[in-house]
């Protein structure tokens, strides 16, 4: 278990694991943005993204570490990652970059288009989800690298931020994350 999953779930929630989403229900998921536009989408909700590989929506993931990427042109000490409750309502698996309802599945009766892992969408491998509707959508908190000394180095010098991306031959009991309200 992740430190990031080291919570009570908020009513209602379940964990999303490695299985489709289901219609209607309400999942916990990731979301990587800026220190800055963190502070502006807890203070006034969500903008959907104008397009995408999903076309328009809010991007999520049920992986915090797939979160912790984005901006992928920010250094981390400018990221954070807002974890967030999702009614997913009505979902659309897109399985294929060229599935017909790619960027359309709004327009045809689903609120929340998911990418499988593994099914060659993705670089990373690691599943997605597009939310149409923000308003379905509630932050729970702000989860943010913590400043980690490396292991066996004893000066001040080595202290870092420490996400997953940084080095994946790392173990990874030394990425710990500092998970605020």
């Amino acid at each position: 278990m992740w430190a990031e999953d080291d919570f009570t779930l908020p009513s209602g929630a379940v964990r999303l694991g490695l299985s489709e989403p289901q219609d209607g229900k309400t999942y916990v998921m990731y979301h990587g943005t800026t220190r800055q536009a963190a502070g502006k989408i807890r203070a006034s909700g969500f903008l959907p993204s104008p397009g995408g590989m999903l076309g328009h929506g809010v991007y999520l993931s049920r992986d915090m570490m797939k979160a912790s990427r984005y901006p992928l042109d920010l250094p981390e000490h400018q990221r954070v990652v807002l974890r967030v409750k999702v009614n997913v309502g009505k979902v659309k698996r897109i399985d294929c970059k060229d599935h017909p309802l790619r960027t359309t599945w709004h327009e045809n009766g689903y609120d929340t288009a998911w990418v499988p892992p593994n099914c060659g969408m993705v670089k990373s491998g690691l599943e997605e989800d597009c939310v149409w509707d923000p308003k379905c959508i509630t932050v729970l908190g702000t989860i943010q690298p913590k400043r980690q000394q490396r292991p066996h180095q004893e000066c001040s010098s080595s202290y870092t931020n420490m996400w997953a991306e940084d080095d994946f031959a790392v173990p990874l009991w030394i990425f710990l994350l500092d998970v605020s309200e």
